[in-house]
């Protein structure tokens, strides 16, 4: 039964839990997305998989998909200072899309990853 102690935080009923991330080159976009946000990855096999900060997100880094670029669904992640996170991802080797702008109590920003897909960013409550 999901929720059980021990068991897996993907089994979330209707929760997005798995996602395929394209890359062209698999080992550095799991290391972007290790430094930048702390997901767990593991590289010891050609598409890396990870867990993201939370344990309820899974996934790999894979070549056999298209990279998104600013098309298709667009994931946000959540953080606790949104500039910080813009400065490690440029230090990365990524790119800052659209700056941060508010969206009511919200700060929200969107990068470049290395391979070229854009994701979200977003923080709750003032930007310091």
């Amino acid at each position: 039964m999901p929720g059980e102690e021990g068991e897996s935080r993907v089994f979330r009923r209707a929760g997005i839990s798995y996602l395929r991330i394209p890359a062209n080159d698999p080992q550095q976009t799991a290391a972007f997305y290790e430094s930048v946000f702390g997901w767990t990855v593991d590289t010891d096999r050609p598409d890396p998989s990870f867990e993201d900060g939370t344990g309820h997100v899974i996934g790999h880094f894979v070549t056999d998909l298209a990279v998104a670029g600013e098309a298709g669904v667009r994931p946000y992640i959540y953080v606790e200072r949104i500039d910080d996170t813009l400065e490690r991802v440029s230090a990365r080797g990524g790119t800052t899309v659209l700056e941060p702008y508010p969206e009511g109590d919200l700060w929200v920003a969107t990068f470049r990853d290395p391979a070229g897909n854009v994701l979200g960013v977003w923080q709750r409550g003032p930007r310091e």
